[in-house]
């Protein structure tokens, strides 16, 4: 257990799951950024993947009931639009999704996203899930994620473990997962990728409000 616990924070230290200080917001600013989609309720599991070991290198939730958020546990996104609590990521507006995406998506690294529709009801045991769990510890991004989704009615079947590729590959043997691949090319320094989505968003923002 020492050893893989030793090789998640190795991996994690290079994509984004080892652990984080991000400015936590107020309940004012979290209720004004709430997005609801107008689409079915979902459960959208994110991994991000080495291009050059095919190892797992971190692991988050994306949740659309009731309102969208992303649980992203030990993760390092930000951006100024986008409110966080703990571990929960508030606001996920379609600008707000494709800017994490593009965020952790670059040339040693790509997005394996995995979405199934759920009830309502499942949506929001697992929204509440995710409210509850606190900041989580470096190097528990797939274990964090794996011990929520078991909660949840419907996906008893998930076996907790610390390694973000086997989380997926058993999320994707579930009835009716979609599967598809994010990648882009661009600089692999994760931080210049952060900025450069704040940025973005921050435009949208503001041509918006105009």
């Amino acid at each position: 257990m020492i050893r893989i616990l030793i090789a998640c924070l190795l991996a994690a230290t290079v994509a984004g799951c080892a652990g984080s200080q991000r400015p936590q917001a107020d309940r004012a600013e979290v209720v004004a950024r709430s997005y609801r989609d107008p689409g079915p309720s979902t459960l959208t599991l994110y991994t991000m993947i080495s291009t050059r070991t095919g190892s797992g290198a971190h692991t988050s939730l994306m949740i659309s009931g009731s309102e969208r958020v992303i649980f992203d546990p030990a993760g390092s996104f930000r951006a100024d639009v986008v409110p966080i609590k703990d571990d929960v990521l508030y606001g996920i507006t379609p600008n707000a999704e494709r800017a994490y995406r593009s965020s952790h998506a670059r040339e040693t690294h790509y997005a394996r996203i995995q979405t199934i529709q759920v009830s309502p009801q499942q949506a929001e045991i697992a929204l509440q899930l995710a409210k509850q769990s606190g900041p989580v510890a470096g190097a528990y991004c797939a274990n964090s994620t794996a011990s929520l989704l078991k909660q949840v009615p419907g996906f008893e079947q998930i076996d907790v473990t610390f390694f973000p590729v086997k989380l997926s590959d058993q999320f994707g043997q579930l009835p009716g997962v979609v599967t598809t691949e994010y990648r882009e090319n661009d600089d692999a320094d994760l931080q210049k990728g952060l900025a450069a989505n704040n940025a973005a968003l921050n435009q949208l923002e503001t041509v918006s409000t105009q």
